[in-house]
């Protein structure tokens, strides 16, 4: 009997080991293997690029003033950070070749959209021009793809990061960055992004999915400025000495509040 299932035993083996189908399954689970290897190393990166450009764009909203490179002590904070922004991009550029580019682009799309706000936002703290797609792109390593979907949805959120700056701005100096004039401001410039993004169409654009979400924050982020613009122009005489946008009538507490909400 147990001579018996010995046998069964060794011919079941010669016949898995003799089997033609074997190494093309061995080749399906290696390829499948370094499918979820890449995978995961794209989101990996894709996350600490995300937390990276976070903080860079936290250290940028400390700037006051508008036009000007951004001030020493801020850009001693977040050199290392974009060290570590270019590190991650290029630790995956051999990931994202060939058709693999496309493959993993949703993996690594969030990462870049966040990279694409802090790079847009400090150029504009800088220059207060918008930077070109072109500009953008080259500031990522090579092998690493910008496409035109990350490129507008990082300008989305910039504009989310311009309102908090402006109403800090106004909140600390008691008037509108970006010029003496509504035309130099920028709320002007917003309103200005705000009509371009309205006369886009996305429809049937997978990867501007979110783009009608996107486009009611941008208004509402326009509209918060122009609403605290109102408040100091029109309706600034009528307060106290020291009053500022949004403060309330008692200790003056509610504009950090709304400013921190925003």
């Amino acid at each position: 009997m147990a001579g018996l299932k010995r046998k069964a035993v060794t011919m079941e083996a010669e016949s898995t080991s003799t089997s033609p189908y074997i190494p093309v399954f061995e080749q399906f689970r290696s390829e499948l293997d370094e499918h979820h290897d890449r995978r995961e190393r794209t989101i990996k990166a894709s996350r600490d690029i995300t937390a990276q450009s976070k903080k860079i764009i936290f250290a940028l909203q400390r700037t006051r003033e508008l036009g000007k490179p951004i001030h020493g002590s801020i850009t001693k904070q977040t050199k290392g950070m974009y060290d570590t922004i270019k590190e991650r991009f290029e630790s995956i550029v051999p990931d994202l070749q060939g058709i693999n580019a496309n493959r993993y682009q949703y993996n690594i799309s969030g990462g870049i959209q966040e990279y694409m706000e802090a790079i847009l936002f400090q150029h504009y703290l800088e220059t207060q021009k918008l930077m070109t797609h072109a500009e953008a792109a080259s500031t990522l390593p090579e092998g690493i793809k910008l496409t035109q979907s990350d490129y507008l949805l990082g300008i989305f959120d910039m504009t989310g990061e311009l309102m908090r700056f402006s109403i800090t701005y106004m909140a600390t100096n008691g008037k509108l960055p970006g010029g003496d004039s509504l035309e130099q401001s920028v709320l002007a410039d917003m309103q200005a992004l705000r009509g371009y993004l309205e006369g886009l169409n996305a429809a049937g654009n997978r990867d501007l999915k979110d783009f009608d979400n996107k486009l009611r924050v941008t208004k509402q982020s326009v509209e918060k400025v122009e609403n605290s613009v109102y408040s100091m122009l029109v309706r600034g005489k009528e307060r106290p000495k020291g009053w500022r946008p949004d403060a309330g009538p008692a200790d003056g507490r509610r504009d950090v509040e709304e400013i921190e909400s925003y």
